[in-house]
């Protein structure tokens, strides 16, 4: 059994066939899903998705890429939607200082503090809802860090998803206390990198996810990306732990379990 612990099925690459798209998920012994909100809109379909599939669960959150576009009211909204039954997350939130429109250009300063201030009152309302909270970052390490050292506390469960930054950075998070979800671009040819840090982040403290429609395996590379093609991540990290996929099945799930209160 496998736990997509992000994916985004509500997003119009899957307009056409998301029920079977479930379903092949299913079939591949992913057992259950995390749809990740990515905006308002976003976090509503989530938990539409949430109520209509038992095995879905919702995360509820705006990216950063659109932090300049938050204010108080879209916070209350997701506060809002963070009280329905099968929301498990506040995510995706975090810092991206690249430009969304050109990844070659840094956002300016004052959109770089302005996600700051957004992450900082999403980390506050995780906390009063009691709710693990799922970071999004790129190119913001150090900034991102200095918050998490500010502004979580005992009540805050935490994971870097998508990780792909430095081992001293993925070191500092473990120390911290939080979780590293690693998506199938480890599996790419010239991923060497990804795959040193998946040797050296303990198991424990290990998700699998795959971020569709994005970052689609090495052996589908090119295509969409979808919850099904877990397997192929599931059996590289085992390669790389030298580990069987059953016992690399049964720890990362029991892990995502416990973190999202998935029973």
């Amino acid at each position: 059994m496998l736990i997509d612990t992000h994916c985004h099925l509500d997003f119009k690459q899957f307009d056409e066939d998301r029920e079977e798209v479930i379903k092949r998920a299913e079939q591949a012994g992913v057992k259950y899903l995390v749809n990740v909100g990515a905006d308002i809109r976003g976090s509503e379909e989530s938990i539409k998705l949430a109520k209509q599939y038992e095995n879905i669960f919702a995360a509820v959150g705006i990216h950063p890429h659109y932090a300049e576009q938050v204010a108080s009211q879209e916070i209350q909204h997701i506060e809002a939607l963070a009280d329905s039954r099968k929301v498990v997350a506040i995510g995706e939130i975090g810092l991206d200082y690249f430009d969304h429109n050109n990844p070659e250009v840094l956002i300016e300063k004052v959109l770089q503090s302005k996600q700051q201030d957004v992450l900082i009152k999403f980390i506050d309302l995780a906390a009063r809802k009691k709710l693990p909270i799922i970071f999004h970052c790129r190119n913001a390490a150090d900034d991102l860090l200095a918050i998490i050292s500010e502004n979580i506390n005992i009540e805050n469960s935490a994971v870097v998803h998508c990780f792909a930054q430095s081992k001293e950075f993925l070191r500092k998070c473990l120390n911290k206390g939080l979780y590293a979800s690693f998506t199938a671009n480890i599996t790419y040819k010239k991923a060497d990198k990804l795959r040193e840090l998946i040797a050296y982040a303990p198991l424990d403290r290990i998700f699998l996810e795959t971020d569709a429609p994005y970052l689609a395996p090495q052996e589908k590379r090119g295509t969409r990306n979808e919850p099904a093609y877990i397997t192929f991540l599931a059996n590289e990290i085992a390669r790389i732990k030298q580990i069987s996929q059953e016992e690399l099945a049964q720890v990362t799930t029991d892990n995502a379990k416990f973190f999202f209160k998935i029973s």
